[in-house]
């Protein structure tokens, strides 16, 4: 089934639509380019924050299950989600287009007084909501499910929520790190020692998920949080990216240039690699300094006491 909104992804702010011929869209802009009315000391500075996001159908398929979006409340606070609705069921695309659609405008929709990180899992449990019931009424959709990945970056600070096996990862001074876990059959096994990673890595149930959003009333969801310094890139992608992709591979890709070149280059490489599965990529680069962040846990309680 090849949807109308395949074509395209939606900017959240005024849902506006970017039509693509190939059933892929990107953007590209500072966090502050969906706001209103920017000051000019923000439309003259050059931006602190700036991300991209692109989505293609790969080499074997003839539609598009992966979506993605990004809303922006202000220069340095933007939500970016990466969606990959489960290939083979009935509603894949329907599933990971309301995936980000639905997080998008739960999150602008919020309390800001909640704080960025009760907004985003709020946010997600809503989306994951609206698919499981969709899935109940619709009999045609009822297996329907996908995986997302969304981060807010809120000042100094990232804020992640995490269901299936779409990834994130920080890239700070050369070095790529995975922020999130698989939550697949052989992610399982590689974490409690049964696998390697290489053989994880070809394992039959590579793609099996453990977790998805809409198969269940209450998603369970990871909930992360880390601080960011200047220069430091994130990734959100699909596994059509990362399987067919290694660790430096991905950093070559993400060293081609600003965040546009950074995703065009990815999917790229990912498409020059025979990819079978949809592939998504969303970058996130800091080019300046960040606010400083409160430190927090058991460091921030021995230094409130100790003055340490």
């Amino acid at each position: 089934m090849v949807l109308p909104f395949a074509k395209f992804f939606i900017v959240s702010t005024a849902f506006l639509a970017l039509p693509n011929a190939l059933r892929c869209g990107i953007l590209r802009a500072p966090a502050m380019a969906n706001l209103k009315n920017p000051s000019p000391e923000m439309t003259t500075q050059p931006p602190v924050v700036t991300f991209a996001t692109l989505s293609d159908e790969g080499t074997e398929r003839g539609n598009n299950e992966d979506a993605c979006g990004v809303h922006a409340e202000g220069p340095l606070h933007v939500l970016v989600a990466v969606a990959d609705g489960v290939g083979g069921e009935e509603g894949g695309e329907i599933a990971s287009r309301t995936a980000i659609d639905v997080t998008l405008r739960a999150y602008r929709e919020s309390p800001v007084s909640w704080g960025p990180a009760k907004r985003l899992y709020r946010a997600v449990q809503q989306a994951n909501i609206d698919i499981h019931d969709r899935a109940l009424v619709v009999t045609e959709l009822r297996r329907m499910a996908t995986t997302l990945t969304a981060i807010v970056l809120d000042g100094g600070m990232v804020h992640a929520a995490h269901v299936g096996d779409s990834r994130l990862y920080l890239i700070r001074k050369g070095a790529l790190l995975q922020k999130t876990k698989d939550h697949t059959v052989a992610g399982a096994r590689r974490r409690v020692g049964l696998i390697s990673a290489e053989a994880a890595r070809d394992h039959p149930e590579r793609s099996t998920l453990t977790r998805s959003l809409g198969r269940d009333l209450i998603a369970a969801v990871d909930r992360l949080a880390f601080p960011l310094v200047e220069r430091d890139t994130l990734l959100l992608c699909s596994d059509g990216l990362y399987n067919v992709l290694g660790d430096d591979e991905i950093l070559a890709g993400m060293g081609a240039g600003d965040a546009e070149a950074a995703c065009r280059a990815l999917v790229s490489q990912a498409n020059g690699m025979g990819t079978p599965d949809n592939v998504t990529a969303a970058v996130v680069k800091v080019n300046g300094p960040l606010p400083d962040t409160p430190s927090t846990g058991i460091r921030a309680l021995l230094s409130r006491f100790f003055g340490a």
